[in-house]
């Protein structure tokens, strides 16, 4: 792997922008049933109250201007930057909450969102004279903390922490990025992907905002268990008693080593289709007499990652257990259903198990792996995506490293959000990815960028040494499949 030369991220403005004034000063300010100043956190939202911010990164060439002689850097200036903050000012009319700050007072059981008239997001716009075509290829290998300088910082103490704040970055004659922080309990992923496409399709129609109504009632989430009392009370006793902090917890906030490489992995619809023919074949050598009914994208690409992953990482016959987590939507599984424009977070969790003892190639491992995320995915329906979340909080978050040998995965992300579509009037993204990996470990997913293919790109963020095990290994297991 290459050692660039540092390049520098020059700072060029830190701005707030904020809903238009005339949302208040308008006869009927905004109805707080369909956009409210304060929202209170559900025990969905409590879940990941003390999680690193999501960090997302998405590149785009530079759109050619009409005139080929305009200087890129005055265009920027002129043209591009003004209808981003414009068209961002706008979309906050229908999402006033993320202009807010998240705080847990003395006097309330739980934390709260809150939004008052004046406060805006945080805005950064910076200069880069990085390669840009270097950093948004997906071929290369490079080091994690590249990514660091172009996505911002969100402003978060123990009393009181932003929501979201976003970066633009110009790579002068080459393109721009658009660098996202996102406090995780105000939003889960489909609701922040809601946000930032509502912002690409204002963006792209010049002001037009599309006819979207986000759902912020916060009495659709039922909560018969009690997990609300039983999450508060945890993070209550975490890291201290009547610990009230809305920041993240201490061990997610040591430095990202420098040894850690990032990169980025194409599964095409017809990869994915031979790791299915691999895993039918397999299971029909192995004799198995229940075989998957439905063999899904999702649990062949996650077994495929994790089976070459845990060859790298040399957990194969050994006495660790996999655990291989990924959320749930909750929206069509409560009762009620939730609907898709809920914003807020309203994801569970849901582990396959596996246990690695025994010997066994690629095409063994994977179908192992599959079959386990495939029975995970249908216990769902029968005991319901809730179960055991009362122990979600203390197990995942709050508990410390546990003694015996266990490796677990998670995955951010999905292809479901189809973030390769988020057009703000210059085509689509060249490269998108979550830089927060690199925090927390997880194997990002997303709909992948060539158009119509249906396929899927897989970020991922290891140790140096690992990362050039694991790169030749993944492709030539697509080619022996």
């Amino acid at each position: 792997m290459e050692q660039p030369k540092k390049k520098k991220v020059k700072i060029v403005e830190v701005c707030k922008v904020a809903p238009p004034p005339a949302v208040f000063a308008a006869p009927s300010p905004p109805d707080s049933s369909t956009c409210p100043k304060s929202l209170s956190l559900t025990y969905l939202d409590l879940l990941w109250l003390r999680i690193p911010p999501v960090q997302r990164l998405i590149f785009y060439e530079f759109p050619t201007p009409d005139d080929p002689n305009t200087n890129t850097t005055a265009f920027f200036n002129a043209d591009i930057l003004p209808r981003l903050k414009h068209s961002f000012s706008l979309t906050l009319q229908c999402f006033l909450p993320l202009a807010g700050n998240l705080t847990w007072p003395k006097t309330s059981l739980k934390p709260v969102l809150v939004y008052a008239e004046g406060d805006a997001v945080s805005l950064t716009v910076a200069e880069s004279d990085a390669d840009f075509y270097r950093l948004s290829g997906k071929d290369e290998l490079f080091e994690a903390r590249e990514y660091h300088p172009l996505v911002p910082t969100l402003a978060m103490s123990h009393d009181r922490t932003a929501v979201l704040a976003l970066q633009v970055t110009l790579f002068p004659n080459q393109g721009l990025s658009i660098g996202i922080a996102m406090h995780h309990a105000v939003l889960d992923g489909k609701s922040m992907h809601l946000f930032l496409k509502t912002w690409a399709n204002t963006c792209r129609s010049r002001g037009t905002l599309p006819e979207l109504k986000p759902f912020y009632d916060r009495s659709v989430i039922k909560d018969p268990a009690g997990l609300e009392t039983i999450y508060t009370k945890q993070w209550l006793d975490s890291e201290g008693p009547n610990n009230r902090s809305v920041t993240c917890l201490e061990k997610f906030t040591k430095e990202v080593p420098s040894d850690l490489a990032r990169g980025m992995f194409q599964l095409t619809r017809a990869d994915i289709e031979k790791l299915r023919h691999m895993v039918k074949t397999q299971m029909a050598k192995n004799k198995d007499n229940e075989p998957l009914e439905h063999i899904s994208s999702f649990s062949l690409t996650y077994a495929y990652i994790w089976a070459c992953l845990a060859k790298v990482e040399g957990i194969i016959n050994s006495e660790y257990q996999v655990l291989l987590g990924f959320a749930v939507d909750c929206r069509p599984r409560l009762e009620p259903p939730v609907p898709e424009t809920y914003i807020g977070n309203c994801t569970g969790l849901k582990v396959a198990t596996i246990e690695t003892i025994g010997y066994g190639g690629l095409e063994f491992w994977l179908t192992k792996a599959v079959k386990a995320i495939g029975e995970a995915v249908k216990s769902l329906e029968s005991d319901g995506v809730l179960n055991g979340a009362e122990e979600w909080v203390s197990r995942w978050f709050c508990a410390p490293n546990e003694s015996r040998r266990v490796r677990l995965y998670t995955v951010a992300g999905s292809p479901r959000f189809e973030i390769y579509s988020m057009d703000f009037g210059w085509g689509r993204p060249r490269k998108t990815d979550v830089v927060s990996i690199d925090m927390n470990g997880a194997i990002s997913l997303s709909d992948s960028s060539g158009n119509g293919d249906r396929g899927v790109e897989v970020g991922l963020v290891l140790k140096k040494q690992q990362m050039e095990a694991f790169a030749p290994l993944f492709a030539q297991g697509l080619v022996d499949s």
